[in-house]
């Protein structure tokens, strides 16, 4: 489950979440067009159905979709800093936000599952602590809310869709 936090001037929402994957694994989910359809988003809440992206620094991306009620949404935004796979930034700007733009932080650090073994704590693979950081919403409380709660949402389906290969389609409800 992820974790979430907002600042008390309600312009900064944070979340993180632990994915038991590599970060190349996890980077891959997260910025691959395809990938990111399949899983951002749940029946009966809101799902993406067309996904660009020029995946560079300077290139443009865009989210079209549709919400529960049938109204369609956009996100655009341009990539500011990629290092794969630990940081990605980029700029949002979401059509129920009016013209706010912010920015939104990935950092992804690796982190040692251990397990127990007879012989004691073993070693048994590498996961990834997802950091995600979201700027700009000085002035505007309502967005700032709605990505707080947003955000836990999305990380776990990040997470349920690179640990067990859950999609929107396949996602219980």
């Amino acid at each position: 489950m992820a974790t979430n936090a907002i600042t008390s001037d309600q312009d900064v929402v944070t979340a993180e979440i632990f994915i038991a994957a590599p970060p190349e694994r996890v980077f891959q989910a997260m910025t691959d067009p395809a990938q990111t359809s399949q899983w951002w988003g749940q029946k009966g809440v809101y799902q993406i159905t067309e996904r660009k992206a020029d995946f560079r620094v300077g290139g443009k991306y865009s989210s079209v979709g549709v919400g529960a009620d049938g109204t369609s949404f956009r996100v655009d935004g341009e990539y500011l800093e990629i290092d794969p796979p630990r940081l990605l930034v980029h700029t949002w700007i979401a059509s129920w936000s009016g013209p706010l733009k912010t920015i939104v932080r990935w950092e992804l650090e690796p982190q040692q599952i251990h397990g127990l073994q007879h012989r004691g704590p073993q070693k048994v693979g590498t996961g990834t602590l997802v950091r995600v950081r979201h700027e700009g919403f000085a002035g505007v409380p309502k967005a700032a809310a709605d990505h707080y709660q947003g955000w836990t949402r999305v990380l776990g389906w990040l997470q349920a869709f690179v640990e067990k290969g859950e999609a929107v389609d396949t996602r219980e409800i």
